[in-house]
């Protein structure tokens, strides 16, 4: 029988939020292609992962647990995945959207030669081919496409629900893991760990900042310094609502926020119940990563930025006199979830 399979894409020992919704996407298919789930689970010590996994409804774990996948090297997580898919009759590869997920469904499909459809909110199945919308044109139009299988597809954070947790009952198959020599040459020096919080494309609530947040005369200081109290104060108000600080990518050119902040086509796609802008004119490149979040607020000075055209809730003023009151009113509220 053919299988969906799902990578589960893990950091540090935790499996990133977006897998589980890839499973979700992935029963979809079984149900119109037939086959099951398996998922798989690529790494060194990943026990507790793989009955994680276990414990969300796939009919069984593919665990490849191998000093040579101890630390995340494309070429060789790649290599293991094509593999497995003649020796398990994969028909279909579900990626989540996120960095290691795109960058290894990408090598995969190369891999194994076959199509694939990148970063969809929805999926179906119609007379046998796989159907799925996915946004086109930086988000501005919804392309309805199709292929057959074989194939890989991502799925887009936030756009599948979650496979809730349950009694782990799939069964756990070990597997070898296949690395070619050329994968072997790759050595992983380590990992640089960003500043901590709420992760951008996990988070149901972000604040973002544009180059407006240093654009006032409200504060004293010069532009830099402006910037650095400007995002601050975002980042308190993300913070009490336990969410993420996003930026848009001039704030980031401009140097006053780290790149790991951008929201955009260049940077983070993502998809969160609420999206505050603050000080963000909406420049194509940015909408484009955020414009499927559930429920946008704009916060400009300018009537005719382009970002209100997008936004369910638009005030025009200076964030610098609408932040301070938000932060105040959540507090006095109580709506404060600040993370400890």
């Amino acid at each position: 029988m053919s299988k969906i399979a799902v990578y589960v894409d893990h950091f540090g020992g935790k499996a990133a939020a977006a897998s589980w919704e890839a499973l979700t996407a992935a029963q979809t298919l079984a149900q119109g292609l037939g086959g099951e789930v398996v998922a798989v689970v690529l790494g060194q010590g990943v026990d507790a992962l793989a009955q994680e996994a276990a414990a969300r409804g796939p009919k069984a774990v593919l665990v490849a647990d191998d000093p040579a996948l101890a630390e995340y090297v494309p070429d060789a997580y790649a290599d293991t995945l094509v593999a497995l898919t003649p020796a398990h009759d994969i028909a279909v590869w579900v990626f989540p959207t996120t960095m290691r997920g795109r960058e290894l469904a990408g090598l995969t499909a190369a891999g194994l030669d076959v199509g694939a459809l990148p970063d969809v909110t929805d999926l179906a199945v119609e007379d046998g081919k796989i159907v799925a919308i996915r946004p086109v044109y930086a988000g501005k139009l919804l392309a309805k496409v199709e292929t057959e299988p074989p194939a890989v597809v991502t799925t887009r954070v936030r756009a599948f629900p979650a496979a809730e947790a349950g009694e782990a009952t799939a069964e756990i198959v070990s597997v070898p893991a296949q690395v070619s020599d050329t994968a072997q040459a790759v050595k992983s020096l380590g990992f640089s760990q960003a500043a901590g919080g709420v992760s951008l494309t996990e988070a149901s609530i972000i604040v973002s900042g544009g180059r407006g947040v240093a654009n006032t005369d409200k504060v004293p200081g010069d532009e830099k310094e402006k910037a650095q109290k400007g995002f601050e104060m975002l980042g308190e108000l993300a913070r009490l609502l336990g969410g993420a600080l996003g930026a848009s990518r001039a704030a980031v050119d401009a140097g006053y926020i780290s790149y790991d902040h951008q929201v955009g086509q260049t940077g983070k796609v993502v998809s969160p119940d609420l999206y505050i802008a603050c000080g963000i004119s909406g420049a194509i490149q940015h909408l484009a990563g955020m414009r499927t979040s559930k429920v946008i607020v704009a916060i400009n000075t300018d009537p005719e930025a382009p970002i209100f055209k997008v936004a369910r809730y638009g005030v025009v003023a200076d964030l610098w006199d609408v932040v301070p009151e938000l932060i105040q009113v959540v507090k006095e509220r109580g709506l404060a979830k600040e993370q400890a």
